[in-house]
Formats: structure tokens, C-alpha cells, sequence
């Protein structure tokens, strides 16, 4: 099998569209579309089942893209090896975590890794839902979770605190809560339901109350940092994480509430084990924790 024409099935089959891939790989769509019919021709298979609304993977297009994806990660890992210097750290360095975390805490450091290491790059992925490591979606992750895949090496960073906030006009205008129970005299600002970056995310609507009958949200929005500028405006209160806690300006109320704490884990396969890139950012990642 040509391997351009396999690069080019590749993109079509993430993409869903000749277009899309085209655009991808600098391609024209009828250049795409030629490549895709010389390689059904020469595996004499169709791969994709053809439908006005784009491109569906037939069961045999599905078997060879999981082949094809599991190939391109392990060459995309084998180059960053490769390219790496055995004198310094160097080449790119793709990092995942969540939303509120790259935004709130990690961006803003990253100047300073940048500028310690100049001869590495980075690229920031932020998603509160796993990229798989293991194909290559990111070299190294920072998870709000232990990791679920057996072959990733873990190093834990941190045990993470809530805080329970409100504004001051908040307060001044609606009384502040004593105890867990008086929160069903507030309006509370929830995450909610839709892919939540961290486990028991929306304790505030289950603490001071009977089991199964949690607190009704004034709002839901799925960003913790759009929490935290919703309780800022004077909307309500929210529960956050530490880290945007204390550059909020808001205040801490419920100080006696007992929160969940979250642990927060440094992620990473086990190839890149010997990594001098993942092995400077781990070490930077856990002198910034030390003094924040």
C-alpha cells in the first residue's frame, strides 16, 4: 500500500469529507477523491460508503483506518524521540488537560518553561474529555483523575481544594450562608451535567441536603471559569477550584464545609519515559505547585 494514498485515507477518514481533508493536506477535493478510488481500486474494497452529507467509513475502512491511526502515532512518537537532543531538551511538546486548568493556572506559567528551554515548543491542548495518549492526541496530560489506560505512567501533583465564593454585592444584598443547609436560601451556580472535567464537580448541590434531592441551580454553565466570572457579576455562588480561587476577587464563604478534594495526576506512555522534554515539564509542573 502507498503510503501517500494511506496519509491521504488517513485525513479523508478523520475529516469525513474530501474537502475537509483537502483543505488538511493543501489538496484539491478531486485530487482526495482520486487518491481514495486508486487505493479502493488497488485493495479492490470500497472504504467509504458515499452520502450527500459527507463520507461513512465502511467495516473495512474502519479496519484500516484503526491500523493506519496506531502507525502514524507510533512514527509521530518515534520522530519526537528522534529529534530530541541528547545534550538538552528539545522539539515539540503536545500537552493536554482540562479547560479550566490550562487557562486559569498553566498558561500563564508557561512563559517561564518557555523561556528556561528555548529549544522546546508546546502545543496546548485544552479538553475536559481524555485525549488518548496512547495514539498520539498528546504527548503528556495533566488529569483531574487517576488514569484509566494500564500502560501510562503516573505521578501525582496534587491534591486539589474547593472553595465555596460569592461577590461581595452578592452578599451584601442576599445575607451570607452560615451553614451548608442555608444555601437553599441562595442562588447557586452549577456546572452541570455535560462532560465534566472532574469528579463530583457539583457537590454544592448535594451538601446540607437528604440524598437523591440536590439543590436546584439558578445556572448551569460547563466552564469553570465562566462560573467564576458568573459569581464575580453577582449572579450567585459556586464552588471553584483553589487554583482560580485565589486571583478571583471574590469572597470565600463556608470556610467549615467539607469538600471533596480533587487529585490531580501527571500522565504520559510509557515510551516517552526517557523523554528529557516530559521530564523538564514534570519537574517544572511540580516546582511551580510547591510555591503556589
Amino acid at each position: 500500500m502507498d503510503w501517500d494514498k494511506l496519509r491521504v485515507f488517513h485525513a479523508v477518514a478523520e475529516a469525513g469529507s474530501f474537502t475537509h481533508a483537502g483543505d488538511t493536506l493543501n489538496l484539491s477535493q478531486s485530487a482526495v477523491s482520486r487518491q481514495i478510488s486508486a487505493l479502493e481500486e488497488a485493495l479492490q474494497v470500497p472504504l467509504f460508503h458515499r452520502h450527500a452529507r459527507g463520507l461513512i467509513l465502511t467495516e473495512q475502512g474502519e479496519s484500516l483506518n484503526r491500523t493506519v491511526r496506531e502507525v502514524f502515532a507510533k512514527l509521530a512518537m518515534t520522530e519526537a524521540l528522534l529529534t530530541e537532543s541528547k545534550e538538552k531538551p528539545a522539539g515539540r511538546l503536545k500537552v493536554t488537560t482540562t479547560i479550566g486548568f490550562g487557562s486559569s493556572w498553566l498558561a500563564p506559567r508557561l512563559q517561564n518553561f518557555l523561556d528556561t528551554y528555548p529549544d522546546v515548543s508546546m502545543t496546548l491542548l485544552l479538553d475536559d474529555a481524555d485525549l488518548d495518549l496512547a495514539m498520539r492526541e498528546a504527548d503528556v496530560a495533566i488529569r483531574m483523575h487517576p488514569p484509566k489506560q494500564p500502560d501510562l505512567v503516573q505521578r501525582h501533583l496534587l491534591a486539589m481544594d474547593w472553595h465555596v465564593v460569592a461577590s461581595p454585592e452578592y452578599l451584601k444584598r442576599n445575607g451570607t450562608p452560615q451553614k451548608a443547609e442555608d444555601l437553599d436560601n441562595h442562588k447557586i451556580i452549577l456546572f452541570g451535567s455535560y462532560r465534566p472535567p472532574v469528579p463530583d464537580i457539583d457537590w454544592l448541590a448535594e451538601i446540607g441536603r437528604r440524598p437523591g434531592s440536590p439543590r436546584k441551580p439558578l445556572l448551569e454553565v460547563n466552564s469553570l471559569k465562566a462560573m467564576m466570572i458568573a459569581a464575580k457579576s453577582g449572579l450567585g455562588i459556586a464552588a471553584i477550584p483553589d487554583y482560580m480561587a485565589d486571583d478571583a476577587g471574590l469572597v470565600r464563604i463556608l470556610a467549615d464545609v467539607k469538600a471533596p478534594k480533587v487529585d490531580v495526576f501527571f500522565v504520559y506512555p510509557e515510551e516517552l519515559r526517557n523523554s528529557k522534554r516530559v521530564a523538564v515539564f514534570r519537574d517544572f509542573l511540580l516546582a511551580q505547585l510547591a510555591h503556589r
